[in-house]
Formats: structure tokens, C-alpha cells, sequence
């Protein structure tokens, strides 16, 4: 008797039924409600950094950066040393209205000692502003200056073969940093301006992925007119923006003064405005 209850007492439970519907529901349970007002504002905010990135008053590059059509002969120039085409005139798709902008000079950048054609970059600038009065009795370097820190520019730049949006990152930042130290050895950088200018440069740096910029494919860089009581913006087509007079400026000079990334632009450039002047 006593082996026939201890038997009956290690017979195996009956299995635990539970349906599929109950199953599902333990592993992918429903959001409670509380947490329902958290989501509402998670989605509140997003829309309102949309609105902000994307607001009228935010100049915004939005040109399909996948397409890019070849300009017709009579309405292009030609870089002879690597054959990449540039219009002659470009106008800037954005949320605000902006002017053509025109064709100022071209030219190739080569690095090392064999001359290796990395890319093409054009300048293009508004001279067709009426308020840029460009006095004719300035040097060429002193008009592209002038036309520089007064009406608004692009940087085209075409790489001849495939590259990295981090190459051409670690070219900007290393013309601003060298910029901001030859600015400060001789004074026309205060202490205060270059503090000022750090926040804007780690953004800039911010803004380029990781990721490849193939060859033919244009970047421009944008630098907006001067506003009254607005530093001046430097965009970055399809990627970014930054605001602040001294570094956008500077990025833009960059490739006129000092040890230029393409000696073959400048004197285009230079060659280009050696007759021009509105006074």
C-alpha cells in the first residue's frame, strides 16, 4: 500500500496548455498606456527639429546628389587637365530665393611629387549684386577678397576619382586650424574669436559621414551673402550647415590665399578678374 501511494504520487503533472494567442501576447506584450504620452512627445519633437532644419530660413542645397547632367559645351568650361565639365552659370536650389551665380575660375589639385589629379574645383560668385561694388583700382587678390566677404560664392569641388567625405573633411579642418593659428600670430584674431570659432569647427567636422563620395560627383559649398544681424552660413550640399562669419569666410579664402590647395584656381581666378570692377 504504502509503494502504491508513493507511485501515485510521482506520476508527472499534466502538461501546461497555453494557447498561441496567449504566447504571443507574453513575448510581444501590448504598451501599457502610460507610456502612450511619452511617444506623443518623442513624435512632437521630431517634427519640430524637421521644421527647424528645413524652415524657409535655412538655406538648404536639395539638388538630387545622385544626378547630375552634363552642361552643353557653349554653356560650360572645361578643366584641361582632367576634362570635368562646369557650368558656366549655377543656380542654387534652396528653400529662399538666390541669384545665378557665375563662373569666376577653375583648376585642378594634385598631390605628392607625381602630380596625382585628385579633383577639379570652380569659384563661382553673385556679380550681379548691385550692392557688391568691386573698386577696379584693387589688385586681383585684393577683388577676390572683396567679392568673397561681400556677395555670396560656391566651392564646386569634382573629385577625378572616388574618394571619402572624411578626405575632403580632414582637408577643411586642416586649412581652418592653420588659419586660425596664422590669424592669431599676427593679430587679426583675437583670443575671444578664435574660442568662438571652436563650436562651429567641431560641428563642421560633425557633418561628413563616413561613407564614399564617388568619382564625378560635385560638392559644393556654399557661403551665403551677408545679412544684417546674421553670421554668415557655410552649406554643405546634402549634408550640413554652419554659422559663423570667421570660419565660413575663411574656409572660402582658403583656397586663395597661402599655400593653395590648387595653384591652377587661383590663377584662374586671377586672371579672370584682373579687368573687372564696377568703380
Amino acid at each position: 500500500m504504502f509503494l502504491q501511494a508513493l507511485l501515485s504520487r510521482c506520476r508527472p503533472a499534466k502538461p501546461l496548455r497555453i494557447s498561441p494567442h496567449r504566447f504571443a501576447s507574453f513575448l510581444f506584450p501590448r504598451p501599457q498606456a502610460r507610456h502612450q504620452p511619452r511617444l506623443l512627445l518623442w513624435g512632437t519633437a521630431i517634427s519640430l527639429a524637421t521644421y527647424l532644419t528645413f524652415s524657409p530660413r535655412t538655406v538648404h542645397l536639395d539638388a538630387d546628389s545622385q544626378s547630375f547632367p552634363e552642361p552643353s559645351s557653349e554653356d560650360s568650361a572645361v578643366d584641361p587637365a582632367t576634362s570635368i565639365s562646369f557650368p558656366k552659370t549655377m543656380r542654387v536650389s534652396s528653400k529662399i530665393n538666390l541669384p545665378p551665380l557665375s563662373l569666376i575660375g577653375l583648376g585642378v589639385r594634385t598631390v605628392s611629387f607625381l602630380n596625382i589629379k585628385v579633383y577639379s574645383i570652380g569659384f563661382y560668385a553673385d556679380l550681379d549684386n548691385p550692392d557688391l561694388m568691386v573698386p577696379k583700382d584693387l589688385s586681383p587678390e585684393e577683388k577676390i577678397k572683396y567679392i568673397v566677404r561681400n556677395t555670396a560664392c560656391v566651392i564646386r569641388i569634382v573629385p577625378t576619382r572616388s574618394t571619402s567625405y572624411t578626405h575632403l573633411r580632414d582637408a577643411f579642418m586642416r586649412a581652418l586650424q592653420a588659419r586660425l593659428v596664422k590669424g592669431k600670430q599676427e593679430g587679426t584674431l583675437t583670443e575671444d574669436d578664435a574660442q568662438s570659432a571652436a563650436s562651429p569647427m567641431r560641428k563642421l567636422k560633425s557633418l561628413f559621414p563616413n561613407s564614399p563620395l564617388t568619382k564625378h560627383t560635385p560638392l559644393d559649398v556654399f557661403l551665403s551673402p551677408p545679412t544684417l544681424g546674421r553670421p554668415r552660413a557655410l552649406v554643405f550640399r546634402d549634408l550640413g550647415a554652419i554659422e559663423h562669419d570667421w570660419v565660413a569666410t575663411e574656409l572660402v579664402l582658403n583656397y586663395f590665399e597661402g599655400a593653395v590647395p590648387s595653384p591652377a584656381l587661383k590663377k584662374s581666378v586671377i586672371e579672370k578678374l584682373e579687368t573687372f570692377g564696377t568703380k
